[in-house]
């Protein structure tokens, strides 16, 4: 264990899992960890933003892009809740995309003493808005809880995770034992007898039709195997896009999808 600040701990980990960019707009609130950046910004890099919204919606380009998961920090209240837009967005993209911001005095929290901007239940509001979401009490439980961000964003359905930690946590210290990834939680079992009715309707299947959106995302090479064994056309929709080459011979656009619409005769 190493004793170091809460800013550092998150930073530590935060390279623990792979992120050598981040977005942020600092401010009072997160001082501390953009202090932290700047200690390591040789093995980090910091990328600001002149509104927070932007911030959020760079690092979901960044995953969108990189099929990687990206973070961003922003002070808390309005400068959080004007990332919203871009969390709901990576909610519907089933992108992770972590969110840090910070939180009012740790012994005014939920006293409504109108600090510089707080809300009535901001932990309460992210949890509303992505898939998982949590406050950091002590630097002590820093690493652990980016780790614990990192393990549900990644497992089953991907999405966004939102992180919280009041603005004297971030320099407080504690001895502090960085966390490795966290293994994923197991994908829920498949049902064996839906996928033999599946298999069945693919043999019989005449003009089948493939048709893809985020939810196919990392599983192109799978679907390719698939399209190519059984000669199934293959179109995209929107979030869809990319998951399978737009050149390979089977690729279709949606609109050539609407016209053979009549003739499929199965849609997978």
């Amino acid at each position: 264990m190493t004793r170091m600040t809460g800013g550092d701990a998150i930073v530590e980990t935060l390279l623990r899992h792979g992120i050598d960019t981040l977005f942020g707009l600092p401010g009072v609130q997160v001082y501390g960890l953009f202090d932290a950046l700047a200690r390591n910004e040789n093995r980090i890099r910091l990328i600001n933003a002149r509104h927070e919204q932007t911030t959020a919606y760079m690092a979901l380009g960044y995953t969108c892009a990189t099929g990687r998961p990206s973070a961003y920090a922003v002070v808390p209240g309005p400068g959080v809740m004007n990332t919203s837009a871009a969390l709901v967005t990576a909610w519907g993209l089933n992108a992770p995309v972590l969110c840090l911001t910070g939180q009012v005095p740790t012994a005014l929290i939920g006293k409504g003493r109108g600090q510089l901007h707080e809300m009535p239940d901001q932990l309460a509001t992210l949890r509303s808005i992505v898939k998982w979401a949590e406050r950091i009490e002590h630097p002590a439980h820093a690493s652990h809880l980016v780790a614990r961000a990192f393990q549900e964003m990644r497992s089953g359905r991907q999405g966004p995770a939102a992180l919280e930690m009041a603005w004297d946590q971030f320099t407080a210290t504690a001895e502090v034992n960085v966390s490795d990834p966290l293994p994923l939680h197991p994908a829920p079992a498949v049902d064996p007898e839906r996928i033999q009715a599946l298999a069945a309707a693919i043999r019989e299947a005449k003009a089948p039709l493939l048709w893809l959106g985020s939810g196919a995302v990392g599983a192109g090479a799978e679907i390719k195997a698939l399209a190519e064994k059984i000669g199934a056309p293959v179109a995209a929709y929107r979030t869809g896009r990319g998951v399978m080459d737009d050149r390979h011979p089977l690729a279709v656009t949606v609109a050539a999808g609407y016209r053979l619409w009549p003739e499929v005769d199965l849609l997978v």
